[in-house]
């Protein structure tokens, strides 16, 4: 799976038992190289998953619908149990993610071995890929998360079958946020929930795959590497358009280990508040689209959406940031002319 060719241009009818709640790892969940490792060593070895937050273009907020755009550097994490300033409501476990006002961002899944994850997102309080409340647990009649590594990215909320809303960040209390819209609150966190794979079942795809030679190398293919306001917290709101689908689930309910769910949370924190707090400057400021184009940044396109799931979400009805702010006679987003984009260049499994 050519994961990591967005980063080319930019990144050195079941009746169901009671399912356990997830468990939050009694130590800081690890922050190796700016990006969440979570680990499963209980179950198997292979069972590591790296989540990397990426910087990218807020592609504009209009009527059209956009590439995906590549990521321009991982945003640096920090646990907020080294901080001493850090607010009452954040946990020492919990993960800042500086981040600019109206800013951008998308998340790119990592398994290196290709070892099976089930993951659930909740964005101040919603689910990512359904819109309704966040569940503690997983629901898989709702179908409400997704499986990496077939899925190896989000660029934000599931509208439909082919597209999504962009991530971008907004302060919370105006209602720019998906969450305030929809439940009328936002409770400021990124929640995500990572489930592996069953060990046994692993190993059985092991060993089918020693018993199946290799296919030869495609030679056609190319081979990649893998304005604040003064409130710090922020939520996520609805951006432009992209083009993304979210592959439906494969694997049978019975094939995950439930009850080795492990979650972090992530918070989202201004660039003020950034400095308040480590006390060193935020990255630099989100390219605009005149310096984005200038530099001639790619393009890309998913295009394997054989296993894209049918039918709209409830965030199909969402406003976007441009929207709302065109009712309350604010303009949320300084930069937002609409464009041409490139041509994308064609990637997938």
């Amino acid at each position: 799976m050519q994961d990591s060719a967005r980063l080319k241009m930019s990144d050195p009818v079941h009746t169901l038992k009671p399912q356990p709640t997830p468990r939050r790892p009694p130590i800081p969940l690890t922050i190796d190289d700016d990006c969440l490792d979570f680990a499963f060593p209980e179950v198997h070895a292979e069972a590591r998953l790296s989540i990397a937050v990426q910087r990218t273009l807020r592609v504009p907020d209009d009527q059209a619908t956009y590439g995906l755009p590549p990521g321009l550097g991982r945003f640096h994490l920090t646990n907020a149990g080294r901080l001493r300033g850090r607010r009452a409501d954040w946990s020492e476990s919990d993960t800042l993610l500086p981040m600019w006002q109206a800013e951008a961002a998308w998340f790119r899944f990592t398994s290196t071995t290709d070892y099976p994850f089930l993951v659930r997102m909740s964005v101040g309080g919603i689910d990512a890929i359904t819109g309704e409340d966040f569940a503690q647990t997983v629901d898989f009649d709702a179908e409400d998360y997704f499986e990496v590594p077939e899925q190896p990215w989000l660029d934000g909320f599931r509208v439909d079958e082919r597209s999504v809303r962009q991530f971008v960040a907004m302060p919370l209390g105006s209602g720019y946020t998906a969450a305030e819209q929809l439940v009328g609150s936002d409770d400021g966190a990124i929640r995500i929930q990572v489930t592996p794979l069953r060990a046994s079942t692993w190993k059985e795809r092991l060993a089918a795959r020693r018993a199946t030679p290799e296919p030869p190398a495609d030679l056609g293919t190319l081979n990649f590497c893998p304005a604040p306001t003064s409130d710090s917290a922020m939520g996520l709101g609805a951006g432009g358009s992209i083009t993304q689908s979210i592959a439906s689930p494969l694997e049978p309910r019975e094939n995950w280990a439930v009850g080795d769910t492990i979650e972090a949370t992530l918070r989202i924190v201004n660039s003020d508040a950034w400095h308040d707090l480590t006390g060193s400057a935020p990255h630099h400021a989100p390219p605009t689209i005149t310096e984005y184009q200038r530099y001639g940044y790619p393009w890309f396109e998913w295009y394997d959406d054989s296993l894209a799931r049918r039918g709209a979400s409830k965030l199909s009805g969402v406003k976007t940031i441009k929207e709302i702010g065109d009712g309350l006679g604010q303009t949320p987003l300084p930069d937002n002319p609409s464009f041409d984009p490139p041509e994308p260049h064609i990637v997938g499994p």
